[in-house]
């Protein structure tokens, strides 16, 4: 099993530098399963090429397999695939350029965030779904990708394709970003393991993608087939994706397909189910810490400005407490997917009678919104420019008035803790901004003073003694309403 990986970044052999294998030699690393040699075919000033070989020990392969137990043992014997060569390979990569995939070089550090100019080449890369698959897979990375077919057998072109590809890849990228590409993507893309899958593979897979998984067009395909489509950890990954990227948690029971079978790859046992013990999104929590300021409020009237496509309007509306809900928001679109997740046509009269949707911008006032006991504006404030945020504050607390105002954003001091998100970046890409605690809670006070309200400052998750929590949140009343005078 062979990959090269070749640059014409001038001096080309700075590779060595970054790969930490030196040019002038072959290095040899073990792996569990045999031994992987790193050697370079070609080092001059104008290009460089590593060449990563692995050599499968048969034996090692059968003590890993018993080690596994009898099931283990007897897969060499009926297993025709009895382990998976991609997964061999990927391993060996970890560990033999595992500085390298960390972004780390003492001797060119100033070549570490450098795009450079890289080259791919793995000559039989076994890939179900073939050559689709692959371009699905990097092309959306900023590869430019060349797969073929690898024939049968080139003397019967009757037999048709086999499920290899010669790919290569081309394109100017950062060599830790490249090396991550293919650790996830050689288990991926041949859809099997050689070793038993267990939770400790979702923190793998968090650290190779940071900062292209959670936002791939092929995001929840890549993490059930790296997890061997074991539903409940494949649930869990996508979900700390979700909380970096703040994908739409409810869509993630959508998001997971039923369990298939990875051919030659390790299964869930029949029956196992280890949801129990999953924590909470943190996005669901946020719900929660909502619901219950509303409850506290004794709102019975409530807005969701900013709605989007409805993620908290089911819970809302599944609180009988809550006589009249008015989802807003700019987006026509995003209101149409709303009343598809309602199944508004399939509500009772009476559920229908107390929802309604409404198309309108929340940075103009709107007399339609005025007279609700609470409003909510859940991780909605940082996607307005903050030039832009003073028009809100007047059509939501000056125009529409109501007693409550619920309002929730990310903690930028919390980011640190998100393994997927490269220092210095928002957790999702339309952010305009993220506030520290004293940010938040400075513009809280300002609004307050301004609009004739007091703030009571939350936090929604876990609570970091040194960054706080991920989510915070400003319960605003009213002063008219606990008595004080505007």
């Amino acid at each position: 099993m062979l990959v090269t990986l070749s640059t014409t970044h001038v001096p080309a052999t700075d590779l060595g530098f970054l790969l930490h294998k030196n040019p002038a030699r072959a290095q040899q690393v073990d792996v569990s399963t045999g031994t992987a040699h790193v050697f370079y075919p070609e080092a001059d000033e104008h290009r460089c090429t590593a060449a990563l070989l692995l050599e499968v020990d048969p034996i090692g392969l059968v003590r890993t397999a018993r080690a596994g137990g009898d099931d283990g043992a007897l897969a060499q014997y009926v297993n025709d695939r009895p382990y998976a060569a991609s997964s061999l390979l990927a391993v060996a990569l970890g560990k033999a350029f595992s500085s390298a995939r960390r972004g780390v070089s003492k001797e060119r550090p100033e070549l570490v965030d450098v795009a450079l100019p890289l080259e791919v080449h793995i000559p039989a890369l076994s890939c179900r779904g073939g050559v689709e698959m692959a371009h699905r897979y990097f092309a959306p990375l900023g590869w430019r990708v060349d797969a073929t077919a690898v024939p049968l057998d080139e003397t019967l072109p009757d037999w048709g394709e086999s499920r290899y590809v010669d790919l290569r890849l081309t394109g100017e990228l950062r060599l830790a970003d490249a090396l991550n590409h293919l650790y996830v993507a050689l288990p991926v893309l041949d859809d099997a393991k050689h070793y038993w899958i267990g939770t400790d593979e979702i923190e793998k897979l968090l650290r190779a993608g940071s900062g292209w998984l959670a936002t791939h067009p092929e995001r929840d395909l890549i993490t059930r087939r790296y997890l061997g489509h074991r539903t409940a950890l494949s649930r869990r990954a996508i979900e700390r994706l979700a909380e970096v990227d703040d994908a739409d948690p409810e869509a993630l029971d959508d998001a997971i397909a039923p369990p298939l079978a990875a051919a030659g790859g390790p299964q869930i046992a029949d029956g196992e189910d280890d949801s129990a013990d999953r924590p909470v999104p943190l996005a669901l929590q946020r719900h929660g810490a909502v619901l219950a300021a509303l409850r506290s409020a004794g709102a019975q009237r409530v807005i969701d400005l900013g709605c989007g496509a409805g993620a908290l309007l089911p819970a809302l509306l599944a609180e009988r407490a809550f006589t009249e809900i008015l989802g807003v928001d700019v987006s026509a679109r995003a209101l149409e997917v709303a009343a598809r997740r309602l199944r508004f046509d399939r509500l009772p009269e009476r559920q229908r009678a107390r929802i309604k949707l409404l198309q309108s911008g929340l940075t103009y006032t709107d007399a339609r919104l005025r007279g609700y006991d609470a409003a909510v504006l859940m991780e909605v404030i940082e996607h307005l420019d903050l030039d832009r945020l003073p028009a809100l504050e007047h059509a939501v607390f000056g125009a529409a008035a109501p007693a409550t105002v619920v309002v929730t954003t990310p903690n930028s001091e919390y980011n640190v803790r998100f393994e997927g998100l490269p220092a210095g970046t928002f957790r999702h890409r339309d952010h305009r901004f993220e506030w520290t605690r004293a940010q938040f809670a400075a513009w809280a006070a300002a609004v307050g003073d301004r609009y004739g309200y007091t703030a009571r400052l939350l936090g929604v998750g876990d609570d970091d003694p040194d960054v706080g929590t991920p989510t915070q949140m400003a319960v605003f009343t009213r002063a008219t309403v606990t008595g004080v005078a505007a």
